[in-house]
């Protein structure tokens, strides 16, 4: 069993930077993968970002690429999420997720990020990106 706890969100103006933290208690080689998503009011819980832990291969979305840093710190079971340059559209809920599904390997290969794959969650952590 896994335990996820986020933090590190808050305000921040268009154009800042903000650092998420995942606390990943319990991550084993039965699992897969790691990773963000984030779901604003009214809409879709999306894939943000996530880490395959089989060869630490990155997946970013599109709407962050190049501006988004996913990592993790194996001796800490830290996932983090470097977010600069951000704007009112990221503002969101963002929450970390695990993976024990086989076939999350494939879809960080296909470039894509089901949140169906993914079995466990954390409580969320709010981001607010306004001037």
């Amino acid at each position: 069993q896994v335990q996820l706890v986020e933090s590190g969100g808050g305000l921040v103006q268009p154009g800042g930077t903000l650092r998420l933290s995942c606390a990943t208690s319990g991550v084993t080689a039965d699992y897969y993968a790691i990773g963000w998503f984030r779901q604003a009011p009214g809409k879709e819980r999306e894939g943000v970002s996530s880490i395959r832990l089989t060869d630490s291969r990155p997946y970013y979305a599109d709407s962050v690429k190049g501006r988004f840093t996913i990592s993790r710190d194996g001796a800490k079971a830290t996932m983090y999420l470097q977010m600069t340059s951000l704007k009112p559209e990221d503002t969101a809920v963002y929450y970390c997720a695990a993976s024990k599904n086989w076939a999350v390997q494939t879809a960080h290969d296909m470039g894509v990020m089901p949140r169906d794959l993914y079995d466990y969650w954390g409580q969320g952590t709010q981001v607010t990106v306004s001037s």
